[in-house]
């Protein structure tokens, strides 16, 4: 049997499947493994404390000899912001087009890893050899510039990984998508096409994004006062478009928020943004200028508690203040899960009385999405032409939905993969079979720490954000065991001690009862003292308050 036949393609996601982020993807053939993007999401409401999540990579570590590089598909935070926590521990080279590439060399200048990883310049017409497999690229059409597409070649056939995409007929940047090679990427076979989920449930087309910079025209033109827009700071086109109607209304630019100055720096540096000169001012130089001559771009759109928009309108940043009269445009939608606290911005937005401009589609007109529609997910899956279909980046219910729309277009349901992170494709000799798990999951990051807090930690603080924590602090003689001072008490988020005196004067004297017994029964090794403490008093303190606080007692010898 040659070995051909024995090696198989094997496809799989590490993030990405079921959940909106923290994009990762998969393609190993034999000792090749090349990945797709490395993204991170956003942590979960119950994930109380953690700044962001990634993707577990212990698989790509275990096999780091294996890892050819990292081909990342565009610049957002999605598909890139998982590389300063990934290259630690995997250090590979990474692949990706000018303006992807800049906005990875400022978070790896961030995290000190800039001159340790190996950067490659692509473009739509490069090819990259990674081991047996051979990676190309195609121009796509997204809410950031220079989007491409991945065509891998391997000696099962070719796998096509479309990015994030959409197909806009006037884009801003006259980036149009390359229909052309995607053709003929089509033409020559397309083994599997693992394509971008996020808008499958929505009918029709996406909009062009020209549209919104008529839009923004109109309401800057309307505005008696200031206009503060906020934006994805990685949206490089809608940033273009409000600086084009800033221009035609004559006024001034400031930029508030570090990632959006961060983008616009490196944006325009490698010239992606075209700023008027003149137009860029700085923050405290608002409140100098006619305010129907002022525009602010800032951060927030999400409505995340920490962003400009959200400090300005609880009139606590620092350098600008939002004024009654005052247009604030929300030009995004909600990521799923921050719903409430966009609304919760726009309520303080109009409490200010000011103007607020929010929404998306037919409403407002001031946002669309960087995401094809059903006709254009039909298109791309009627270009490409796959034997096998493997629908990514989505929820489940969008993963579902994209798998209709690709039955729909004459592809059997037997040649369709909803997967799970983990869930492995395996094709061998032109067959398609599910293969073995491999290890997966999210890894925590919270401040410094990378992993460092897993199920156990946010357990603990799940519970102590619902019913708090009680410290029992008793001091035992060493000699007899005798209770020498304690028990005390200290309450923390349970109840407020001062109203509580009898509560806990009950429980100290449970305390002192249920050591007194053990030491009469002669138990004396910590941890059992520990837990009896613990179960006598939680089941106390569940009679009287029907609460079941952490329970932490803290036993010590003299």
């Amino acid at each position: 049997m040659s070995k051909k036949n024995i090696d198989k393609v094997s496809i799989f996601a590490l993030g990405g499947v079921g959940e909106i982020g923290k994009n990762m993807y998969v393609v190993q053939y034999a000792n090749d493994i090349v990945v797709i993007d490395s993204g991170l999401k956003f942590p979960e409401e119950d994930m109380l404390g953690i700044d962001i999540v990634i993707p577990d990579i212990s698989y790509l570590t275990e096999n780091r000899d294996k890892v050819r590089g990292i081909l990342i598909t565009h610049g957002h935070e999605d598909h890139i912001g998982g590389l300063p926590y990934i290259l630690r521990s995997l250090n590979v080279p990474v692949y990706g087009t000018k303006l992807t590439l800049g906005l990875i060399e400022g978070k790896l200048k961030e995290a000190n890893l800039l001159g340790e990883t190996k950067r490659i310049l692509i473009n739509a017409d490069s090819e990259v050899q990674l081991g047996t497999m051979k990676a190309t690229f195609f121009k796509t059409n997204h809410s950031i510039p220079d989007s491409v597409g991945v065509c891998l070649d391997t000696p099962e056939g070719l796998v096509v990984h479309t990015g994030d995409f959409k197909f806009d007929q006037t884009p801003v940047n006259d980036q149009y998508a390359d229909l052309h090679k995607m053709a003929d990427i089509g033409s020559r076979g397309v083994l599997a096409l693992l394509s971008d989920s996020t808008n499958a449930e929505r009918a029709g087309y996406t909009g062009s994004e020209r549209t919104v910079g008529v839009e923004l025209e109109e309401v800057f033109r309307k505005a008696k006062q200031r206009v503060i827009v906020a934006t994805f700071a990685s949206n490089v086109h809608r940033i273009q478009q409000v600086i084009n109607a800033a221009e035609t209304t004559r006024r001034k630019m400031a930029v508030i928020g570090r990632s959006m100055v961060n983008v616009v720096n490196i944006a325009s540096e490698l010239g992606y943004l075209h700023i008027p000169d003149g137009m860029l001012i700085e923050p405290e130089e608002v409140n100098k200028l006619a305010a129907d001559r002022v525009v602010i771009l800032s951060t927030g759109s999400q409505g995340e508690p920490m962003s400009a928009l959200t400090r300005m309108a609880r009139s606590n940043h620092r350098k600008v203040d939002i004024l009654p009269g005052d247009t604030v445009v929300i030009a995004a939608t909600p990521i799923p899960g921050n719903e409430r606290f966009v609304g919760r911005t726009v309520d303080e937005l109009f409490r200010i009385g000011a103007n607020v401009i929010y929404g998306s589609g037919s409403v407002t007109g001031v946002h669309v999405s960087g995401h094809g529609s059903q006709e254009e997910l039909k298109l791309m899956l009627n270009i490409m032409k796959p034997k096998y279909f493997i629908p990514i980046h989505g929820e489940y219910r969008m993963l579902r939905q994209h798998a209709l729309l690709a039955e729909a277009v004459g592809i059997d349901r037997e040649d369709i993969f909803i997967v799970d992170i983990g869930d492995t494709v395996e094709i061998q000799g032109g067959i398609a079979r599910r293969g073995p798990r491999v290890s997966c999951g999210n890894v925590l990051i919270d401040g410094l720490g990378v992993g460092d807090v897993g199920n156990i930690v946010l357990r603990d603080r799940k519970l102590l954000s619902q019913d708090g924590i009680l410290v029992v602090v008793v001091t035992l003689s060493k000699q007899d065991g005798t209770i020498m001072s304690g028990p005390d008490i200290i309450s923390r988020g349970f109840v407020y001690v001062r109203e509580s005196e009898g509560l806990l004067d009950e429980a100290n004297r449970i305390v002192s009862s249920t050591l007194n017994r053990l030491m009469v029964e002669n138990v004396n090794e910590w941890a059992s003292l520990k837990t009896h403490v613990k179960d006598a008093l939680g089941r106390f303190l569940y009679e009287q308050t029907r609460r079941r606080p952490m329970i932490l007692p803290i036993i010590m010898e003299v």
